[in-house]
């Protein structure tokens, strides 16, 4: 029989590991034959997120050119670099455009089909377009992965698993408000993803609590709005008359930063500076371990504040009171305090000042006196963000971009680093576009979106749900609906997935945070001893090294295509010897 690897999940994960499986064939693999089980219920390639049959209404939140599926020489791994197209050369597209997920998934799925093509010939792909329920099978011997509707499981050496996104049971809180909403006939409708969402039972002119302000809320106000026949006349919304009232609130109370809407130019920052190899590998080094906020977080401002400050020192030196060198040296030798008076005195206006604080809690202590003067406020916010995020004038922000991109490839070497950092990241450097925050406006004009505030607390009582933010004292919401509007958090031990379930429950670890933990240089499950499965395998954003974003940017190094390539290769290797043990 001829080896055979199962790689549970068919979307871009799972397409890139065929990509690296291919890519390292040659060198790793050449003539021993293989079988890859290809196991997911929704079409290779684009996978359940990204598959060509949802609404043309959804976009990506990334530009076209910032989108792809290919390695380049930045990439820092073993295997060779295969490039290929970005979604805009593919697509033949402005790099500017926000494609549609329909447009993504044919790119996805024409990836994958290259993918397989490169494969050598004797290497066949099977597709079964069913779920795996569980993964049984000795330590040292083949696995079993058994699937839905089969009595017989698949056979396997190895098994990867790429499964992305998971869906998850609720938690205490959302389970108590959906029990409350059963009993007195309202609507709760739990953290999903929003294409998949039944959203039949929000209706018409009637008033609906969102918690969530990220880009699952920008998902549910499209299909409610021009999903319902409604439509944009430049910047004013005309309803339909079916659309809900939403009154979104979250722990910001903000929208998501929008996208930067100009191009890089000239010198990037030098990056890593001040987070880079050395400083993970001496936080790894410590026996005691480390602790985010006090050991890790200040190395991670000073540098966003370098990468910062040397875009506007360098680029808008008129906007500075002292040479770049002197302050540089200052900067790489003062601790926080020191920086701080370093800044005011070298940086005359504010605006020109990284506060990271502010950007990632803008309305902390803001009090408005009524319910409407907090709309006028937090219309003002998002004209102010858009018009700054749009203007190269602001290129520091562009630059600090960049230093989260290159401090997440940093921690990834970490592990799991808690929740906190994540939803950061996400609320600064990947929030929607453009003109889904000019719509959003336009919605708030119109009435059909309403801003309730930060740290919004939901209770249920006297048959109804209600909604209170300290933003604006006083004031309470009421509605028959609440939408969770924002993806379930990726727990393994609470995950419903019936196969991560199982893995769990034979020993498979989790991070305090839910993660599943595996080998950080290759992939491996990891068990409660620590130990790497020598058979079994994850990747994706339910594990702890999870990478930034969905797609990686074209000459960002990309982490995931670092890991991809790792696994591939410890895959083929473990193939390729046990072909060798059998022959033998």
């Amino acid at each position: 029989m001829k080896p055979s690897l199962v790689i549970v999940g068919a979307g871009p994960r799972g397409t890139g590991l065929i990509e690296r499986i291919a890519a390292n064939a040659p060198e790793l693999y050449a003539g021993s034959g293989l079988d890859i089980h290809l196991v997911d219920p929704y079409p290779p390639g684009a996978g359940r997120i990204w598959r060509e049959a949802q609404s043309p209404l959804l976009w990506m939140n990334s530009h076209a050119e910032d989108v792809t599926m290919f390695t380049d020489e930045t990439v820092v791994m073993d295997g060779p670099v295969r490039p290929g197209p970005t979604l805009h050369e593919w697509a033949a597209i402005d790099g500017r455009t926000f494609a549609d997920r329909q447009l993504q998934g044919a790119y996805l799925s024409w990836v994958h089909e290259q993918a397989v093509a490169a494969l050598p010939p004797d290497v066949t792909v099977h597709h079964h377009p069913c779920r795996a329920l569980r993964v049984s099978g000795p330590r040292e011997g083949r696995q079993q992965v058994w699937l839905e509707g089969r009595p017989r499981p698949l056979l396997a050496d190895l098994v990867v698993l790429t499964i992305g996104h998971l869906d998850a049971e609720l938690d205490e809180e959302q389970g108590e408000l959906a029990t409350y909403a059963h009993a007195h006939d309202l609507v709760h409708l739990p953290p999903d993803f929003t294409a998949d969402s039944d959203l039949s039972s929000l209706a018409p002119g009637e008033p609906v609590l969102v918690r969530g302000f990220g880009l699952a809320f920008v998902d549910l106000m499209v299909l409610l709005t021009e999903g319902r026949g409604g439509r944009y006349d430049g910047d004013t919304y005309l309803p339909s008359g079916r659309e809900p009232v939403l009154y979104v609130g979250s722990r910001r109370g903000v929208p998501y930063h929008s996208k930067i809407g100009y191009d890089w130019t000239g010198e990037r920052p030098p990056l890593p500076r001040f987070f880079g190899p050395a400083e993970v590998d001496a936080l790894l080094a410590r026996p005691e371990g480390f602790d985010f906020r006090r050991d890790v977080w200040p190395s991670i401002q000073k540098e966003l504040g370098f990468a910062h400050y040397h875009r506007l020192f360098t680029v808008h030196p008129e906007r500075t009171a002292i040479a770049w060198t002197d302050f540089e040296e200052k900067y790489a030798a003062g601790e926080a305090a020191e920086r701080e008076a370093l800044v005011t005195s070298a940086v005359p206006d504010p605006a020109d000042r990284l506060d990271l604080a502010a950007l990632d809690r803008p309305l902390d202590g803001a009090r408005y006196a009524s319910h409407e003067e907090f709309q006028d406020g937090l219309r003002a916010y998002v004209e102010g963000d858009l018009r700054r995020r749009h203007d190269p004038g602001n290129s520091p922000d562009l630059a600090v971009f960049l230093g989260l991109l290159s401090v997440y490839g940093q921690l990834i070497r970490l592990g799991d680093v808690g929740p906190w950092w994540h939803g950061f990241f996400s609320h600064l450097a990947s929030g929607p576009p453009g003109p889904r925050l000019r719509q959003m406006l336009a919605l708030s004009r119109a009435g059909v979106v309403r801003f309730v505030g930060a740290d919004v607390a939901v209770v249920a009582e006297d048959g109804v749900f209600r909604a209170s933010s300290a933003t604006v004292p006083g004031e309470t919401i009421e509605a028959r609906a609440l939408v969770e509007a924002r993806l379930p958090e990726p727990t393994v031990g609470r995950a419903l997935d019936p196969l991560l379930r199982e893995l769990h429950d034979d020993g498979a670890v989790e991070t305090p945070e839910g993660l599943l933990r595996v080998d950080r240089s290759d992939g491996r499950i990891l068990d409660r001893g620590g130990r790497p499965h020598p058979r079994r395998f994850a990747l994706g954003p339910y594990t702890d090294v999870r990478t930034p974003g969905a797609f990686t940017r074209p000459r960002t190094g990309g982490p995931a295509f670092r890991q991809n390539d790792a696994t591939a290769r410890a895959a083929l290797v473990f193939l390729r010897d046990l072909a060798c043990r059998a022959v033998a």
